[in-house]
C-alpha cells in the first residue's frame, strides 16, 4: 500500500509539474486576450452598461463578425480566470449574471485618468515583442541587447527613426503619470520641500510634473530630454520644455527627478547621469539639493509576491530592450556612494516601484 501511495504523489506531482510546463508556454496567450479585449473595446461597453451585462447583450455591442460570437464567451471565461472580468446577479431576484469589471479592468478604461492601456499597447507592439525569441540567440553573441539583435539598431535609435513608436512609446511612459502625482502629492508632498526649481530629466510629454506644476504653482518646473522628444510642447508659467542630453550637461537645478530612467541604464552610464545631476545641482545651489529617483528597489517588496513578479518581470524587459536592470538596495547605494552622493532613503509608497531621495 505505501508503495502505490508512494507513486500517487509522484504522479501528482509530474501532472502537477507538466500544468505548470504548459501554463508558462501558453503565458503569452493570457496578454494576447488581454489586448484583444482592450482593442475591441469590451472594457468600456461593460462599463457604459451600467449594470451586468450578459454575453448576448456584449456581442450585440461588439464590432464582430456574428460567425465569432462564441468566441466571445470563451474569451471572457480566460480573462475571469485572469482576474480582468467577473460575473454577477443582474438584480438580486434574477439567476441570470452578467460581466461586471475589477479592478485591474478598470485600468484598462479610456476615461480613466488611471488608464495605463497606452502601456500595454506598447509593450504588445511588435517592435517590443520581437526580441523575445531572440534571447537564447543573444546570450550568445556581442549583440548589446536581444533589441539590438532583432532589429539592429538600439531601442534609443528605434525612437529616433520611426515616429510611430516613438510616439506609442512616449505615451506608455507618461500613462501611469498621474497615478504616481496623486500619490506623491497625497502622501508625500513634502518630498519638495525647501527645493525652487525642479528638473525631470528624461520627462517625456511632461505628463508627470504637469500635475506637480498645478500642484505646486510657486515651484519652476523644466522637463529635459532629447530634442525630437520636446519638440512642440509649449511652455506655461511654471513649466518649460528643454532638448538637451542628460549625459553632456542638465540645466541648473536645486532639484532633480530621475522618473524611470536609471533602470534603463548600465551600472556605467547611470554613474555618468548621476554625476551630471549632482554638476547641475553643486552650480545652482552649492549648499544643498537633491535628485528624486522614481524606480524600482527589488528588495523592498519581500512581502507580496504580485509585487515580486512584476519587478522580476520588468527586469527581463530592461536586459530585453535596453542595457539597464532593476536594482537592489545594495546595487543602488553603490552607484549613488561612487558617485560621491552622501546619502539616501527610500520611501516604499508606489507599489512596486520606490521613491528614493538622494542627498548630496
Amino acid at each position: 500500500m505505501s508503495s502505490t501511495y508512494g507513486e500517487n504523489i509522484e504522479r501528482n506531482e509530474l501532472l502537477k509539474a507538466q500544468a505548470n510546463v504548459w501554463n508558462h508556454v501558453f503565458n503569452f496567450i493570457h496578454s494576447a486576450c488581454l489586448k484583444c479585449a482592450v482593442e475591441l473595446g469590451i472594457p468600456d461597453i461593460i462599463h457604459n452598461h451600467v449594470i451586468p451585462i450578459t454575453d448576448q447583450q456584449l456581442i450585440a455591442a461588439l464590432p464582430i463578425n456574428p460567425s465569432k460570437a462564441d468566441g466571445i464567451h470563451r474569451l471572457m471565461r480566460i480573462l475571469i480566470n485572469s482576474g480582468f472580468f467577473k460575473k454577477e446577479k443582474i438584480s438580486p431576484n434574477e439567476l441570470e449574471e452578467g460581466y461586471v469589471l475589477t479592478t485591474s479592468s478598470q485600468l484598462l478604461l479610456k476615461s480613466n485618468p488611471f488608464s495605463i492601456v497606452p502601456f500595454l499597447f506598447a509593450m504588445l507592439d511588435p517592435v517590443l515583442m520581437n526580441p523575445w525569441p531572440h534571447l537564447s540567440a543573444w546570450f550568445q553573441n556581442d549583440d548589446p541587447t536581444p533589441f539590438f539583435t532583432a532589429h539592429g539598431i538600439t531601442l534609443w535609435d528605434y525612437t529616433t527613426r520611426e515616429p510611430r513608436f516613438n510616439y506609442l512609446f512616449n505615451e506608455a511612459m507618461a500613462c501611469d503619470s498621474h497615478l504616481v502625482t496623486t500619490t506623491i502629492i497625497n502622501n508625500y508632498k513634502n518630498v519638495f520641500d525647501g527645493l525652487k526649481k525642479l528638473v525631470d530629466v528624461g520627462g517625456g510629454t511632461g505628463n508627470f510634473v504637469k500635475d506637480l506644476a498645478h500642484q505646486f504653482p510657486n515651484l519652476e518646473f523644466t522637463v529635459f530630454d532629447l530634442p525630437h522628444v520636446v519638440d512642440g510642447f509649449q511652455s506655461t508659467h511654471n513649466l518649460k520644455y528643454v532638448g538637451g542630453d542628460m549625459f553632456e550637461a542638465i540645466p541648473p537645478t536645486d532639484g532633480i527627478i530621475l522618473k524611470w530612467i536609471l533602470h534603463d541604464w548600465n551600472d556605467e552610464d547611470c554613474k555618468k547621469i548621476l554625476k551630471r545631476c549632482k554638476e547641475s545641482i553643486t552650480k545652482s545651489d552649492e549648499g544643498g539639493g537633491k535628485v528624486i529617483i522614481i524606480d524600482i528597489v527589488m528588495d523592498k517588496q519581500k512581502e507580496d509576491t504580485e509585487f515580486i513578479q512584476t519587478q522580476l518581470l520588468f527586469d527581463m524587459v530592461m536586459m530585453a530592450d535596453v542595457t539597464g536592470k532593476e536594482r537592489t538596495e545594495k546595487e543602488w547605494a553603490k552607484l549613488f556612494f561612487v558617485v560621491g552622493f552622501s546619502h539616501y532613503k527610500i520611501i516604499p509608497i508606489l507599489g512596486t516601484r520606490s521613491i528614493i531621495e538622494l542627498y548630496l
